[in-house]
């Protein structure tokens, strides 16, 4: 059993930590609120910008489609996985590890090469010794406060490149989707070839209520406008991506320190109840051999 003072260091010890997991929590916090909100204002540019190329992905026959939006024959598939690049945010780097870990053995299931892509620190170690060798590059946000743009250009540049000279056929990028501080869905995304979103199902009615449909004539061409914009939409897809990820940690993270905090909250009552008790029974001892001392005089 232990003694007093141990038990009085173990609560210094706990509460020490909860102070340090509360405070986390905060800052986990703030970062969320600053988090969401770019990855909601970038939702509708994507999928804007998806819907045009499916808009001009239809003006193409078959076998005349940019290699961007059909794919090309190399056996290689690039699988791209966003993680944190620090811990303490729950299950939510090793639930991405373990969907990459699935999806490389489906590929391989399938006659697939595999070739990975990490973003992350914790993703890339996790897996180092498992794929390291597979590794095209890395890429993490170790000291940056916010995500920008130009950040992840270079994986998008490097995935082109890799496309281009034919070393991969195929593309999709694994992270965890944004839905709220307790909810965070890990997603599949696939970039090359790229995805062109359904059409709605339309009916008399909600045409009549939509009104006449526009229509659009570009200048220049379909194909030259479809050439720029499929190497943006490429980056555009990542970026977006990376900024649900990016949300998608702060949030595990808050609930992660959330939790924390609780049950260090737990572990100091239990603790100072058990100190009590054993602080007066050893009392209730002391003065029973006082008493009992007494009466032997």
């Amino acid at each position: 059993m232990p003694s007093l003072k141990d038990l009085r260091l173990r609560i210094r010890s706990v509460k020490s930590t909860q102070k340090i997991t509360s405070a986390m929590k905060m800052v986990a916090a703030a970062k969320l609120r600053r988090a969401q909100e770019q990855a909601e204002a970038a939702r509708p540019y994507a999928d804007r910008l998806g819907r045009m190329i499916g808009s001009l992905a239809g003006s193409f026959g078959p076998g005349e489609a940019p290699a961007l939006l059909v794919g090309n024959d190399s056996p290689v598939h690039l699988v791209l996985f966003a993680t944190a690049d620090r811990g303490l945010c729950g299950a939510f780097n090793t639930s991405i590890v373990r969907e990459t870990r699935a999806m490389i053995r489906e590929l391989e299931a399938a006659g697939r090469q595999v070739k990975l892509l990490p973003i992350g620190r914790k993703g890339r170690d996790l897996l180092r010794k498992e794929f390291g060798d597979r590794y095209v590059d890395t890429l993490d946000f170790m000291g940056k406060k916010k995500v920008g743009f130009a950040d992840v250009e270079t994986a998008a540049v490097k995935v082109r490149q890799m496309f281009d000279a034919g070393e991969i056929g195929a593309a999709t990028i694994i992270f965890a989707r944004f839905k709220s501080a307790i909810s965070q869905i890990v997603s599949r995304r696939q970039l090359i070839p790229a995805t062109i979103p359904e059409a709605k199902p339309s009916n008399a009615a909600n045409s009549a209520q939509a009104g006449p449909q526009a229509l659009y004539e570009y200048e220049p061409d379909e194909e030259q406008i479809l050439q720029a914009l499929l190497p943006r939409n490429l980056s555009v897809q990542i970026y977006t991506a990376v900024l649900e990820n990016f949300a998608s940690e702060h949030g595990a993270r808050m609930t992660a320190m959330d939790n924390a905090t609780r049950n260090a909250g737990d572990m100091i009552n239990k603790l100072t109840l058990n100190y009590n008790r054993q602080r007066q029974a050893t009392i209730t001892k002391e003065l029973i051999e006082i008493i009992s001392g007494a009466e032997a005089v």
